[in-house]
């Protein structure tokens, strides 16, 4: 539920919910009156319904003193006559007046109209000038229900009135006011406070804890604590602020182990460079100071030193290279310039410029291409992509342990991909070791013997190549069987290499 449907429900009920109870509070004091009157006009006396019994006792006295009206007016004003009637009448809270000549010949006890002597016979006037057929007529604080005019023998007239003084209950009405108001408004005084209370309670936890949450995570974070949990599991807005946060977090934390990471590979790569760099120089270094020293005494071992500090020389240029090459890549500045390109014949090239060296050490290698790819061209930088393949043959020949040893390169189609396998028959990858070949100055055999030679940063090229070209590279090994390096490159037209890693496995399986 969103803040501002909630606040809206809040506003709402805080509204309703007061109102309700308050109603409610209301009915019970009602019904409170209810009682409170019945008992004290003491209508439990009557069966049934107590407003129709009233009405039905006062209807018997009006017809009583229509009946004395009627045969013997005099009757109206003997004392016993009038106490009889204003006694019945007393028994429902009314009173009984009696007026001849516009004098007032009786007046219920029980009518207030006192302290203003004045007020009777103005009321009695105006009783006598508005004579109605209806019923419950308001008259200066009287109720009249009945008016029954009453023609005395004297010739003058009168009239009978059955009246209610409203002032007496005006004042039954004031007092259970009076008692029971101030508790109706401490109810709904409570009622309020807890109402609000209650939703005030609510809606702010539903707030504030979210915002301590991300209070108690800000401040993890600060103190360098990037792997804070933060509680997403919230459906309003500070739910998706929360999850935006926890994005953040993870981007932040990603970034700063990446930059982790990339001081690590600075210092492994100051570290590496300072010993693969040591190595040649210790040796032009001992072979200076050997010509110094004159342990070249001979023209034959003058030549050798020489040839050998050269042989260092042109090693430390191909590290310098290859380290520029790398970063280059790293960095993504190096440009490719990509044109269409005969991978056959780029294979063909790549292989007769090593075939002399690869003679000497005894390895044979051939190429296989089928008729139907010996013409295809793909975009790729052709010098760049040279570079790669050459890495490739050239790892294979070093780690190269028979004789004769055999390197085989092939040509597959695999859809919108072409397929490039290298294969050899030498020592293999160890298991544990294969996953790491790509890495930056990454060996397998941890010794780094020299003998071999490399910088550890010649697969690492491959991958940044081929990745450069929209392709994947990967590798397959098994110790002392010999290891196959496949790489992918998009025909023209294709889209980036996702999704080629099933048609490289159909490849590599179909091959063994």
């Amino acid at each position: 539920m969103s803040i501002r449907l909630r606040l809206l429900l809040s506003y709402l009920l805080m509204l309703a919910v007061p109102l309700l109870l308050s109603g409610f509070a209301l009915l019970i004091m009602l019904g409170s009156f209810a009682e409170h009157f019945g008992s004290v006009y003491r209508l439990d006396r009557y069966e049934g319904n107590p407003v129709q019994a009233i009405l039905r006792q006062e209807g018997a006295v009006v017809s009583d003193i229509r009946q004395h009206a009627e045969t013997d007016p005099s009757r109206m004003l003997a004392p016993a006559t009038q106490q009889e009637l204003d006694d019945r009448l007393g028994q429902i809270n009314m009173g009984l007046v009696v007026v001849r000549g516009g004098e007032p010949a009786f007046v219920s006890p029980s009518l207030e109209y006192e302290p203003e002597p004045a007020r009777l016979p103005k009321l009695l006037e105006k009783l006598a000038a508005d004579t109605v057929e209806s019923r419950m007529l308001i008259l200066d604080g009287w109720l009249l229900f009945d008016q029954i005019t009453i023609p005395f023998a004297d010739g003058r007239e009168g009239s009978a009135f059955v009246v209610m003084d409203l002032y007496v209950f005006g004042d039954f009405l004031a007092d259970f006011l009076g008692e029971s108001v101030p508790w109706l408004f401490l109810a709904m005084l409570v009622i309020f406070v807890l109402t609000n209370g209650f939703l005030t309670y609510f809606v702010s936890r539903s707030i504030i804890r979210p915002l301590r949450e991300l209070m108690r995570a800000t401040k993890e974070m600060k103190e360098g604590n990037l792997a804070v949990s933060i509680d997403t599991s919230g459906r309003d807005e500070f739910g998706d602020l929360s999850r935006s946060f926890d994005d953040m977090r993870r981007r932040l934390k990603q970034s700063v182990d990446l930059q982790m990471q990339y001081e690590n590979n600075r210092k492994e790569l100051i570290a590496n460079i300072s010993h693969d760099l040591k190595t040649p120089i210790s040796s032009i270094k001992g072979y200076v100071e050997g010509i110094f020293d004159g342990v070249a005494d001979t023209p034959e071992k003058l030549d050798r030193y020489l040839r050998t500090i050269h042989a260092k020389t042109q090693q430390m240029d191909r590290l310098i290279d290859e380290l520029f090459l790398f970063s280059k890549l790293d960095l993504n500045r190096l440009s490719f310039q990509f044109e269409p390109v005969e991978i056959a014949a780029l294979l063909r090239e790549c292989a007769d410029a090593m075939a002399i060296d690869l003679e000497k050490r005894g390895i044979e290698c051939r190429l296989a291409v089928p008729d139907e790819l010996e013409t295809l061209r793909v975009p790729a930088d052709r010098s760049h992509l040279k570079r790669a393949v050459t890495n490739i043959l050239e790892n294979a020949a070093k780690y190269m342990d028979k004789n004769p040893g055999q390197i085989r390169i092939k040509v597959g189609d695999a859809g919108n991909w072409l397929v490039v396998q290298v294969e050899d028959n030498g020592r293999g990858i160890e298991p544990k070791a294969l996953p790491h070949i790509f890495d930056r100055f990454y060996r397998a055999d941890p010794a780094r013997n020299s003998d071999q030679g490399g910088s550890g940063l010649g697969l690492a090229i491959v991958k940044q190549i081929i990745e450069g070209h929209g392709g994947r590279v990967e590798a397959r090994s098994a110790p002392g069987q010999g290891t196959s390096i496949y790489f992918s490159l998009p025909k023209p037209g294709a889209g980036t290499a996702n999704g080629t890693e099933g048609r490289m496995n159909d490849a590599a399986h179909s091959d063994h």
